[in-house]
């Protein structure tokens, strides 16, 4: 019979697989090379459209840690930064994903959030609860050079899949180039380099018609 503490873990990692189907705004990068698993197509083009999801973005996320911890403002303890992006959206299971441009949403993600966050890191035995949930409190407050790093990674991640993808999850939303400015520019709290890079990014997105101007 299994202890209760490895109960409760398991209980948790297998709540964390409902991540798996927790699907993003941001399209992956097609590779029309490996089939049609998984694909979802629109119109008479057959238009690659899958969308990634939650548990894709936190490997994403982590991996993205790993080879850019050079450019992060400050010192930090990349193991730490990689543990918060794999848990930083555990709390969608419940409360769902909110759309970073999504006024509506945005009003109620807080509380969504908070009461998801009570339930799963719950989940848990106690030591690892009060850690989990504590690096989750950490991402949100960015305050913390940790923190500030992950949540730069956060933003620049879904901009560069979508710019991959001549931003269509921009385009679809109509999002213009002063909402997406002004709403990832907290990447230079993180990485002055990477935000630098990132305008440039934008930038050229707007210069080509995908954001509004």
């Amino acid at each position: 019979m299994l202890n209760e503490r490895l109960e409760k873990q398991l209980n948790f990692l297998l709540e964390a697989d409902r991540m798996k189907s927790l699907y993003r705004q941001t399209y992956i990068i097609a590779d029309e090379s490996r089939g049609d698993s998984m694909r979802e197509f629109e119109g008479e083009n057959e238009k690659y459209r899958r969308r990634e999801n939650d548990a894709e973005h936190s490997f994403h996320l982590a991996l993205f840690a790993m080879t850019l911890a050079e450019y992060s403002n400050e010192p930090v303890d990349i193991m730490k930064v990689m543990k918060m992006v794999l848990v930083h959206d555990i709390v969608e299971i419940d409360a769902g994903d909110t759309y970073c441009y999504d006024k509506e949403g945005a009003k109620t993600k807080a509380q969504r959030e908070q009461q998801a966050a009570d339930r799963l890191f719950g989940l848990l035995p106690e030591d690892q609860n009060k850690e989990y949930r504590g690096l989750w409190e950490e991402f949100e407050a960015r305050q913390t050079p940790e923190a500030r790093f992950a949540a730069a990674l956060d933003r620049m991640q879904p901009m560069l899949l979508n710019y991959s993808r001549q931003g269509v999850s921009w385009r679809e939303h109509d999002v213009s180039f002063e909402e997406v400015h002004s709403r990832n520019e907290h990447i230079g709290e993180g990485s002055g380099t990477l935000w630098e890079y990132m305008e440039r990014v934008i930038s050229d997105a707007a210069d080509k018609g995908w954001l509004e101007r």
